[in-house]
């Protein structure tokens, strides 16, 4: 039995209709990232080279064909924080998109735990991307412009979120 979405229409005809917008291809990026607390602090980095924007994420990343979303996550949140972690369960899915372009991203972001290494600020991303990490409590992250809106929720809230389709911001 093939799974209904939008106006029952079938997985694979839905599919089709996601991958071909103005008869042009789009993919949909699949990212993972690390929802990290540690004594009631998130990590967050700025993954902007040169701190180019204000902007604070999850440390993660996209995920490439035939990589499994955990080792995904282990390879990204140790490229980007040094850090070595244990990946737990999801908790929040989030999606954003360019309204007027064909950029469209879905991440899964699980809660993970630190089992080696300590941030430092000599740590070098490979990617030169992210050039600033730090732990922010959740009433620090009302002070930092932080992506997505749900996270301060999904961080230090229990259940899991869904957060859906929003414009992509810069």
């Amino acid at each position: 039995m093939a799974l209904e979405i939008g106006a029952n229409a079938p997985v694979q005809k839905r599919r089709f209709a996601l991958s071909h917008r103005k008869g042009r291809a789009m993919c949909i990026r699949l990212a993972a990232r690390a929802v990290i607390v540690e004594n009631g602090r998130l990590l967050l980095v700025n993954a902007y080279p040169g701190a180019q924007s204000d902007l604070w994420c999850c440390p993660g990343g996209g995920v490439a064909h035939h990589t499994s979303l955990r080792e995904t996550l282990v390879r990204e949140v140790h490229e980007e924080t040094g850090l070595t972690v244990e990946v737990g369960a999801p908790c929040l899915v989030n999606e954003f998109h360019d309204p007027g372009g064909d950029f469209h991203q879905v991440e899964v972001f699980f809660r993970c735990a630190i089992t080696g290494g300590a941030l430092d600020d000599a740590w070098r991303d490979p990617e030169n991307i992210v050039t600033r990490r730090r732990f922010v409590t959740r009433e620090g992250m009302q002070h930092l412009r932080v992506k997505p809106d749900s996270l301060p929720r999904a961080a230090f809230g229990e259940a899991a979120v869904y957060d859906p389709l929003e414009p992509i911001v810069r």
